[in-house]
């Protein structure tokens, strides 16, 4: 998730469009609570600008500006898998820093990397899950499968013979590739590479044969004839590629599975805070114009309250840290 081919990018500008929604600031402050935010607001996106989480920081950060009356700014700080800028966040104590970040810094990063300088689930606080992004299983078209069964099979005539891509061991697609390898009884050779981009165009060039890619990344792709798409793990099939089977119509049940992004803030932010940026984001991304623009792109607008984010991610923590641990997988390979 961490960077998105050209096409999708210039999706960028319609993400940070103006949102033409009412100021909230003076309705919710409350006369006797002190003003916040009473400066700028960063958000802390620790992936490079013009990475999904960059692109939903800015169409939060839009209405976030308008609603509170003080600018909220995307401020990348990228590096270590996107936990240098996590970090950051949680280490924050000014009172005016949040970010914007996604799977692995928020739920398997500890098991990933051994000396994480912050724990997730202590060090920071849910505030909403911001978007979600299914996957799509896609072949290569000189693969010998036309669906997801012919893949399978083919897959287990040749065990280690097909390789597939991902954006990094421990990355979303990794370990989605990993859980649907243990469920079909398949082995397929991992190449990880840094970032979308680079993996997209050695699968579209025949170089590997096998991706779960975020839709956000291959949507483009799937509209012509540079690759097959199999499967998608999301709960129903999306209506940018209606032909596309989700895992469980295939016959795998249980394997559902997205990329997400969420904001953040360090642990301690007061509860009423965090409640009225859920809230606040949630209005935000439902404006029609960042609504429209995100679902075009492959997100799917989630804005979900502290609670449900929180009670995500320990799911999330429960469902792929022992397949980490269980197949030694390091953040290295």
């Amino acid at each position: 998730m961490n960077q998105m081919p050209r096409r999708t990018l210039l999706a960028a500008p319609l993400l940070a469009a103006p949102l033409l929604l009412p100021a909230s600031g003076a309705r919710a402050q409350g006369a006797n609570q002190p003003a916040w935010p009473d400066r700028p607001v960063k958000l802390v996106v620790p992936f490079p600008p013009g990475s999904t989480p960059d692109i939903a920081a800015r169409a939060v950060g839009q209405h976030f500006t308008q609603a509170f009356g003080q600018p909220f700014v995307a401020e990348s700080r990228s590096g270590a898998g996107g936990n240098l800028g996590t970090d950051a966040v949680a280490k924050a104590t000014d009172g005016h820093t949040l970010g914007v970040s996604i799977n692995g810094p928020l739920t398997t990063a500890p098991a990933l990397y051994p000396a994480l300088p912050y724990d997730p689930a202590r060090d920071l606080v849910p505030i909403s899950q911001l978007v979600r992004m299914a996957q799509f299983l896609v072949v290569h078209p000189a693969v010998p499968a036309r669906d997801f069964a012919q893949f399978v099979a083919h897959a287990k005539a040749n065990p280690g013979k097909l390789s597939f891509g991902s954006v990094g061991a421990g990355s979303a697609g990794h370990l989605a590739m990993e859980d649907f390898m243990a469920r079909s009884g398949t082995r397929l050779l991992h190449v990880p590479y840094r970032g979308f981009p680079p993996a997209v165009v050695d699968l579209v060039a025949g170089r590997i044969d096998a991706m779960l890619v975020s839709a956000a990344a291959i949507l483009p792709q799937l509209g012509g004839d540079q690759v097959r798409g199999l499967a998608v793990t999301a709960a129903a099939r999306l209506r940018q590629a209606p032909t596309v089977p989700t895992l469980a119509e295939c016959g795998m049940a249980g394997a559902e599975s997205y990329a997400f992004i969420g904001l953040i803030g360090p642990a301690g932010t007061p509860p009423e805070r965090v409640a009225r940026l859920a809230a606040e984001a949630r209005r935000g991304l439902e404006a029609p114009s960042v609504r429209g623009a995100m679902e075009q792109a492959g997100f799917e607008v989630v804005g979900s309250d502290p609670a449900a984010f929180g009670a995500f991610l320990a799911a999330e923590r429960e469902r792929w840290v022992p397949l980490i641990r269980r197949l030694g997988i390091t953040a290295e390979g």
